[in-house]
């Protein structure tokens, strides 16, 4: 399997110089090859390959000063990259998206570069850890967790954040192969998402959402403040800095919540059951959108498929279709306007918390998807047990100590 491993450097202030020098090489030598590549299409009237182009990074260090001080394999992952970009837009095309054309990299926007396969290793120098670049310097790195020793470092990704901050990410092989998932899965839950409570699961759980108000006031208040400074000064380079610091610290603190609640979830049961959310569909509604895009429902759900994936366990994603209106006990379907937390069936008189009942659909949709076999207190009629508690029996705030202690053993990434 491949798995990424990012740390933070620690470069004095000649290294970060180097390093911003040859990021900055790396962008010209980008904007460059897309200038070949449009000559080439106007002069053939096709594209070139990637290795028309890379092929000719030789003759261009004849008379380009400075790209002979970029390590080679730097250089030609930065002609992959243009080729990786004009493939992604070539899929966006194909699906139907109306896309335009490449575009030169301005610095701000040009912000790693590439070690592949070689020019790159982490040694140990003057009792700390460094991370050796050819033709650049040895940066110390901060390696807050171990690789494992059977791993393969297959390339490193060196970026700089608009925070000013310097981090390094490892592409890592491993021989060993994922479990496979239980063909009786025992273990299984569901769970429904939400903004009041993030998680709320079959097994009563619900979990609340992060608080981020603190974190979003000072992001107001800087950039207030940066809307002040006159642009181009260095007061606005600073202040900058001081937003983009405000983001980052956002960004951390809501996956470092995702990682481990997706990495619970995904180590604790068999077969874990979500909705299939157009998150992007729901951003564009004219109400709520702050607070859905504060959820990060996607970006949770790709954690959990790939730690699923990871762990061997199920992950379905099933329809997000009627699991709200639809009793967990009987079927019948009944309209819950959003300010409505209680589901009451008026066919069978089930009651219980929305989010719980929705959790149960998704449970009986996930199970009845997969089409393995479960237990007999789960059929795939309905997947609520009888004589089943299905508010929540555990309401846990992100965050606090008692969700820290369950998911201890998740902070692995």
């Amino acid at each position: 399997m491949y798995y990424a491993y990012k740390y933070r450097l620690k470069p004095s202030d000649a290294d970060r110089e180097e390093l911003d020098r040859h990021r900055d090489i790396c962008r010209q030598l980008y904007n460059h090859t897309l200038y070949r590549l449009n000559e080439y299409q106007d002069e053939h009237g096709e594209l070139p390959s990637m290795t028309t182009l890379r092929s000719e990074l030789p003759d261009l260090k004849q008379w380009w000063d400075g790209l002979s001080d970029v390590y080679s394999k730097v250089l030609q992952t930065v002609v992959e990259r243009l080729f990786d970009n004009l493939n992604s837009l070539s899929k966006l095309k194909e699906n139907g998206y109306g896309v335009g054309q490449l575009k030169w990299k301005p610095p701000r926007e040009f912000r790693s570069f590439t070690y592949s396969q070689s020019g790159f290793k982490l040694d140990k120098k003057g009792g700390q850890t460094v991370l050796s670049l050819s033709k650049l310097a040895d940066i110390p790195i901060r390696l807050h967790r171990a690789i494992p020793d059977d791993a393969k470092l297959k390339q490193v990704t060196v970026k700089k954040e608009p925070t000013g901050e310097w981090f390094a990410t490892f592409g890592v092989e491993m021989d060993r192969e994922p479990p496979d998932p239980p063909e009786n899965p025992e273990k299984c839950v569901g769970i429904d998402v939400g903004i009041l409570t993030y998680a709320h699961d079959t097994d009563g759980t619900a979990v609340g959402s992060l608080d981020l108000s603190d974190e979003r006031d000072r992001l107001e208040r800087e950039q207030r403040t940066l809307s002040r400074k006159e642009h181009g000064s260095n007061n606005y380079e600073k202040q900058r800095r001081r937003v983009a610091e405000c983001h980052a610290d956002l960004r951390r603190k809501r996956r470092d919540f995702l990682h481990k609640l997706s990495a619970y979830y995904a180590r604790e049961y068999d077969l874990v059951a979500v909705e299939d959310l157009n998150v992007k569909g729901m951003m564009e509604s004219p109400s709520n959108s702050r607070n859905t895009a504060s959820a990060a429902w996607r970006t949770f759900l790709s954690l959990l498929e790939y730690k699923c994936e990871r762990e061997g366990t199920h992950f379905v994603a099933v329809s997000p279709r009627g699991t709200t209106k639809e009793c967990a006990a009987c079927g019948v379907s009944t309209d819950k306007p959003l300010w409505v937390r209680e589901h009451s069936c008026p066919a069978c008189g089930f009651e219980a918390d929305r989010d719980a009942n929705a959790a149960w659909n998704i449970l009986s949709r996930g199970l009845e998807d997969v089409g393995v076999g479960h237990s007999e207190g789960t059929p795939v009629e309905t997947a609520l047990p009888v004589d089943t508690l299905v508010s929540a029996k555990r309401v846990v705030e992100a965050g606090s100590p008692t969700l820290k202690k369950r998911t201890a053993s998740a902070v692995s990434e």
